[in-house]
């Protein structure tokens, strides 16, 4: 069914590894939306953003972006979709937390494109590692781990070196290499204090494999673009 209004959430400031493409990407849903006639309300804290701009959105709040201002603005709004895509990983997180806090049963608000479980598989480290397992693909040997004395524990396991990946961030943020015990502890404090749920993946490294990367785009009605 056709959404009639849809709350998009903007990334906020640009950062290193969250940069200017949501704001490109955002500005382009809100001119489909228009041509679409389906009314666009926009949500950013950040002010220096083509789609914060007039004309692009056809409602625009310049607020801070947390669950409590996010939920007032959807009691105000009501509206029937979210679009947490193009905010980035703070649009992705927020639209999690905004499940977790019950908003969007409460007011009928329904995640368009990416439903809000495919994006806690994508961005919790085990979920991610149970689904590759699940279909038959193979990972590096790895594990979650949420604090400094488990990541020690596994690595003795696995063996150094190490890669650590913290869950719910972007672009390697608070992710890191570690081939020493000292690296490692570094790397796995920071890990933790940078993800969102303190949790972080030690996984087997590859250095020196041959990486062949794939991006694939793909439909509703399963057409794909590799």
């Amino acid at each position: 069914m056709k959404p009639s209004k849809v709350l998009i959430i903007g990334s906020g400031p640009i950062i290193i590894g969250q940069a200017a493409e949501f704001d490109y990407a955002g500005t382009q849903a809100c001119k489909a939306m228009r041509e679409e006639g389906v009314t666009s309300v926009l949500v950013n804290s950040n002010p220096a953003t083509i789609m914060t701009d007039e004309g692009i959105a056809d409602v625009v709040y310049i607020e801070p972006l947390t669950v409590e201002m996010i939920a007032r603005i959807v009691e105000r709004e009501r509206p029937d979709g979210l679009l947490p895509t193009l905010g980035g990983q703070t649009g992705l997180n927020l639209a999690v937390d905004l499940a977790d806090a019950g908003v969007l049963d409460k007011y009928n608000v329904r995640s368009l494109g990416t439903p809000i479980q495919t994006i806690r598989m994508a961005e919790d480290r085990e979920l991610f590692k149970q689904m590759m397992i699940n279909i038959g693909e193979p990972v590096p040997e790895s594990a979650t781990v949420t604090s400094l004395e488990e990541a020690r524990k596994v690595t003795k396991k696995i063996g150094l070196p190490v890669v650590i990946r913290p869950a719910y961030t972007l672009g390697g943020t608070g992710g890191g290499f570690a081939t020493t015990w000292e690296e490692l502890d570094k790397a796995a404090t920071l890990g933790l204090a940078t993800s969102p749920i303190h949790q972080v993946l030690l996984e087997e490294s590859v250095a020196g494999w041959k990486e062949i990367e794939y991006e694939v785009m793909r439909d509703g009605a399963d057409n794909c673009i590799v």
